[in-house]
């Protein structure tokens, strides 16, 4: 939610700086004003939630995920192998098919908001993708964590 208000601010800044035209029938000023300040609030009320979510996980004990994003990326094929095998339970075959089923929807033709309406047709692409690269990353990190609390178990039982 952070990266979609601050996008959606973005392109309301935009708006404001290079847009002289009325957008759809409404000034430029008014359109890129809404779209910062909306953006503006969706921005800081993800930032909000996400540092609530963080601190309620913190106070259950629930592992939190590592790795940059080039160790989440190199460890995406390890996980989906583990997840096939069963080796991995973190990892609901229901999740892969949401996954799957979001990559069908970002690369197919077929959209519930068409591309031809300005910002909005654009919106439900973006957040699907969004969704998907979070959900990504956060199951490849708490993998990661996975594969590092493994590791001692590894080494001691080769001794």
């Amino acid at each position: 939610m952070v990266f979609f208000g601050g996008l959606l601010a973005l392109i309301g800044l935009g708006t404001l700086v290079f847009r002289d035209a009325d957008v759809v029938g409404l000034p430029a000023v008014g359109t890129g004003v809404g779209l910062l300040l909306v953006g503006a609030a969706l921005a800081g009320f993800g930032w909000v939630r996400r540092t609530r979510v963080k601190r309620r996980r913190r106070e259950r004990g629930e592992p939190e995920p590592v790795g940059d994003v080039f160790e989440r990326a190199r460890a995406l094929p390890r996980l989906l192998r583990a997840a096939r095998r069963g080796d991995y339970p973190g990892l609901p075959t229901s999740r892969m098919a949401l996954w799957g089923l979001a990559l069908v929807y970002l690369v197919s033709p077929i959209d519930v908001l068409p591309e031809l309406l300005p910002i909005i047709g654009v919106a439900d692409d973006a957040g699907v993708a969004v969704w998907l690269l979070t959900s990504v990353s956060t199951a490849t990190g708490l993998y990661l964590r996975h594969e590092r609390d493994q590791l001692p178990d590894r080494e001691h039982r080769a001794k």
